[in-house]
């Protein structure tokens, strides 16, 4: 693993409290979609007990010409820096790190089952496997409060309009909350909302990724469901 100094490049919005920071990729950097990153701070204005680094994910693709990642912003120290550096600051990268990545047999289907700012690995799997024209059958069912919350919403709604092999699957569970219209399911994801979609539940491999309490959750649904802890791969994101 090696560490490296990038510059900021852009900052935005992406979702009601979470934010997308653009690096510049360093020239000769390769990493496998799904993988993440350390990222610290230097010289930081102010620091707290939680200290000056983060580990994400890259949202971004390999093929794009940036690195990508998003967080939601929290009231910390490093969050507030973070929040504050501009275009042209560097933090450092210690990267790539992670297997959470897509297995090679396309026959075999893969399952991802996400929620919250746990979907950031997730756009860059998707958006690299189309971009390689991955024979894979994809499904991500992608869980939020409501539409406002929805990091990355238009990328993966957008990606399942060029690609038959993709299906996306977008649920919300507050949508008394929003002040949006919503087309798509709703409440949390379900066996019962898996096989809308999935014929047989014990085929695919799975991917959960999200707070600790939705991966547990998702992965007992699975094993009640008859899937086989080796066709399970998990990421906690946990104190974001």
């Amino acid at each position: 693993m090696l560490s490296y100094k990038v510059k900021l490049k852009c900052k935005r919005e992406i979702a009601e409290g979470t934010m997308a920071f653009h690096f510049e990729k360093p020239e000769g950097f390769v990493y496998k979609a799904g993988q993440f990153a350390g990222c610290t701070l230097i010289n930081p204005a102010e620091t707290d007990a939680e200290g000056n680094s983060r580990v994400f994910s890259l949202a971004s693709a390999p093929y794009e010409s940036e690195l990508m990642v998003a967080t939601r912003m929290r009231d910390t120290a490093f969050k507030r820096v973070l929040k504050t550096i501009e275009p042209g600051m560097e933090v450092t990268l210690n990267a790539p790190h992670g297997s959470f990545t897509l297995h090679n047999n396309q026959s075999v289907p893969a399952v991802f089952l996400t929620g919250g700012i746990g979907v950031t690995p997730v756009r860059s799997i998707v958006l690299q496997a189309i971009h390689d024209k991955l024979s894979h059958r994809i499904i991500v069912f992608y869980s939020n409060r409501k539409p406002e919350d929805a990091a990355f919403l238009d990328d993966l709604r957008e990606s399942h309009a060029v690609n038959p092999n993709y299906t996306f699957v977008g649920t919300m569970t507050q949508m008394e909350k929003s002040s949006r219209e919503w087309h798509g399911e709703t409440g949390v994801i379900s066996k019962a909302m898996l096989l809308k979609f999935i014929e047989d539940l014990t085929l695919p491999i799975y991917y959960i990724d999200g707070p600790p309490a939705m991966v547990k959750a998702m992965r007992q649904m699975l094993n009640e469901a008859g899937v086989d802890d080796d066709n399970i791969r998990t990421e906690e994101f946990s104190g974001y």
